[in-house]
């Protein structure tokens, strides 16, 4: 367990923070400045000022994305403000590099109004080949995204919703594979009707859910047809007619369980009553709605996931954004769509699957000592240090771009793939 004492002096020792900006051009003679700055630096800006898309060739936009924040939902603390936000962004910003080899600046908005942070997006757009929306609460975060996808030509794409949705879907399509149930037909429950609860719902109907199969659960209860009380827009578009009214009502008989609300919230006696072979996703952080242990106790036929390293099948959103971003951005998507979220979810569940065939890497048996990789209950989705993750995900991510009219470049996707694993030998150096 790490304390505070190491959390804090890991972020204060030395150079303060945990990023810095790095030429990628000699700065040794006067030459060389002559040509970073004035007046070498002339000749590009003319060329970009002739024809814009050559700002992928004399800048770094193609490869820069925003981590961007109002700090009104951090991690677990609430509404902490854009600047105690910082140090979450950061961090962002090291996996992002240390993943995929994206560089990232953060940038952190003083203000509460989502009008305000849309417009700082749309004027400060032209730095970056995309944005990542970050630790913004709902129901904000939801019109920020959308108005922001429409407006501007850079992804744009908020993790809270679509990180967690997107590899939870991964799980759930392997456990669907491992228990032999069918999408079309399983019952799911969510604790919880916030960012991720919402995107979370939305992505599994676009995994084949069906609406009708789909409860929400809130701090005031199921939310279905006809409730005043705490609703809202996006709510809503999950109410249904049922006579279920509490969290235990719904568990009964539900083939799947979705927690991103609080610890302990799930009893042994809701997970007794569920359907057999049930999927439990109890994914509150730090701690989850039930434990493995406890849903051990009472179950055998259960599979799990968490929000947790030290379970198995941690549902962890690096697995996500930073390999999603490389893909889009080698391509230069304009948008991420639900097609690229899509194959990032699927590119995750084959992955998994091909467990011990494909070989694990030295670097994941090192990070998880004693651990097994074969596909099963335990080992539904790639652990986060699998260097194979970057090349499966980005080369469906881009693939679907393509296929879908958002990318701006057609790569060759077999030269793609081998310059995928040859970054991935630079990564390993980082």
């Amino acid at each position: 367990m790490i304390t505070k004492e190491q959390a804090l002096a890991y972020h204060a020792e030395g150079r303060p923070g945990k990023i810095q900006v790095v030429p990628t051009k000699p700065t040794l003679t006067a030459d060389d400045l002559s040509m970073a700055y004035t007046p070498g630096v002339a000749e590009p800006c003319r060329e970009i000022a002739k024809d814009p898309e050559r700002v992928y060739r004399y800048t770094a936009r193609g490869n820069l994305v925003a981590v961007v924040t109002n700090g009104t939902a951090v991690l677990g603390l609430g509404n902490i403000g854009a600047l105690a936000g910082k140090p979450v962004m950061e961090g962002k910003g090291v996996l992002f590099k240390r993943f995929a080899d994206v560089d990232v600046f953060d940038i952190e908005i003083a203000s509460e109004d989502p009008e305000e942070v849309i417009r700082v997006c749309q004027l400060i757009a032209p730095t970056f080949g995309g944005i990542n929306l970050e630790d913004i609460r709902a129901p904000e975060c939801f019109e920020i995204e959308r108005r922001l996808v429409e407006t501007l030509d850079i992804p744009v794409f908020h993790d809270d919703q679509h990180g967690t949705a997107i590899i939870s879907g991964a799980a759930l399509l392997n456990a669907l594979e491992l228990t032999g149930k069918k999408v079309g037909e399983v019952k799911v429950v969510f604790s919880g009707a916030g960012a991720s609860a919402i995107a979370c719902g939305r992505f599994y109907k676009d995994l084949g859910v069906r609406a009708e199969n789909i409860t929400l659960v809130d701090s005031k209860g199921v939310i279905f047809e006809g409730r005043k009380d705490g609703m809202n827009p996006y709510k809503e578009e999950f109410a249904r007619r049922t006579n279920d009214r509490t969290l235990s009502d719904a568990m009964r008989g539900a083939d799947v369980f979705v927690g991103l609300s609080s610890a302990g919230l799930v009893t042994q006696p809701m997970v007794k009553a569920m359907a057999p072979k049930p999927i439990i996703f109890a994914m509150a952080n730090p701690d989850p709605e039930i434990t493995p242990d406890e849903v051990a106790a009472v179950r055998g036929d259960a599979i799990m996931a968490t929000g947790r390293s030290d379970f198995a099948n941690q549902v962890n959103n690096v697995l996500g954004f930073p390999f999603i971003f490389r893909g889009a951005l080698d391509v230069r998507a304009r948008q991420i769509n639900e097609e690229m979220k899509q194959a990032a979810a699927y590119g995750l569940a084959e992955l998994a699957r091909l467990g011990e065939r494909e070989g694990i890497p030295d670097v994941v048996r090192t990070a998880y000592p004693g651990e097994r990789f074969e596909f099963g209950p335990d080992y539904l989705i790639p652990k986060p240090f699998d260097p194979r993750v970057l090349v499966h995900v980005a080369l469906a991510v881009a693939r679907a771009a393509v296929e879908t009219g958002v990318a701006r470049v057609h790569c060759d996707l077999g030269e793609y793939r081998r310059s995928l694993e040859a970054r991935v030998a630079e990564i390993s150096k980082l």
